[in-house]
């Protein structure tokens, strides 16, 4: 069995804002599909159901590349009895790979009862890059409001996004965007995360812009003495929640996101007196640690999973070491 080196940290907060309180830190934990009442079921599903649905985006859109996969769970299902997972697909921000990379997650999760949203956005060679590609990925994600009308059986008040590589960035941004301001791309999100699961994520953009990754430049149009405000927007190393449970997982044999990246920022979420736990994949590189074929997949679904269905409390008590 591959060796297990895992470093979880969390300093709890002395004083979150009004904002922050006001987010849930105690919600009860989502119940599962075994618990739905029957007589309350709005579904009853004989088999996980896909469905591919196109979102709206601010100006021209691509219906090539402006979709999610909407994966339901199979059984009885009361109306806000099935806990929603985002996935957010990696590639270094560019358009050679797309949201099947996260297919084997989301098959996985929806046979584990959650609800599964995994999303297409334009990257950096099909018309992406700054800011088109972050507008993308905050449209899918407001979009979940309009699918929870259609789909009242998930919730959609304290969920878990899920994001590999250039889309652990993607969903790091996702759970902190609400603290953007007016003139900031994906400010005002109507959809937010409470919790956020990166693999292999680049989480400290300016550490890794100065240290060779080239992919980060392009997306964001320049270095970061270049475009510093684009940075200090997106960076998840300096947008840190502490109120935002993060946990980090990162493969020992990663050649193109340094595992740095994930240390620097859960010892800046630990400094922050925030909630933050790193597993260190021994053996894993950067795709390996999407791969079904991996022996730390379980582990890492594992993960997810209990990510999912924790509190923030019970989160802050598991990370506390």
């Amino acid at each position: 069995m591959v060796a297990l080196s895992t470093v979880v940290a969390l300093v709890t907060g002395a004083c979150a804002s009004a904002e922050d309180t006001a987010q849930p830190s105690s919600s009860p934990s989502h119940p599962t599909t075994s618990t739905a009442v029957a007589s309350e079921a709005l579904i009853d599903r004989a088999e996980p159901a896909v469905t591919r649905v196109p979102y709206p985006t601010r100006g021209p859109g691509d219906p090539e590349q402006n979709w999610g996969d909407l994966y339901l769970p199979a059984g009885q299902h009361a109306e806000g009895s099935v806990p929603l997972v985002v996935l957010i697909h990696g590639g270094s921000w560019e358009s050679q790979l797309g949201a099947e990379v996260m297919n084997s997650y989301a098959r996985d999760l929806v046979d584990r009862g959650m609800a599964v949203y995994n999303i297409e956005y334009r990257r950096v060679g099909s018309g992406g890059g700054w800011p088109t590609t972050f507008h993308d990925v905050a449209d899918a994600l407001d979009h979940v409001v309009e699918l929870n009308e259609q789909h009242p059986e998930f919730t959609i008040d304290d969920e878990l996004v899920v994001g590999h590589s250039a889309g652990a960035q993607l969903a790091m941004w996702a759970g902190t965007r609400h603290a953007l301001n007016d003139d900031e791309v994906g400010n005002s999100p109507r959809f937010r995360p409470t919790r956020v699961v990166s693999l292999a994520g680049p989480l400290d953009m300016r550490y890794a812009a100065t240290h060779g990754d080239s992919r980060i430049v392009t997306v964001l149009g320049g270095m970061p003495e270049q475009v510093p405000d684009r940075y200090t927007s997106v960076d998840p190393i300096q947008n840190i929640d502490t109120n935002l449970p993060v946990v980090a997982v990162h493969g020992t044999a990663d050649t193109m996101v340094a595992p740095a990246n994930s240390e620097r920022y859960i010892a800046a979420v630990t400094e922050a007196g925030g909630i933050g736990g790193l597993t260190l994949a021994d053996g894993e590189d950067h795709v390996s640690v999407v791969s079904s074929d991996s022996p730390w997949y379980p582990r890492i679904l594992a993960i997810i999973t209990e990510t999912s269905g924790k509190t923030v409390d019970e989160l802050r008590e598991i990370h506390s070491g």
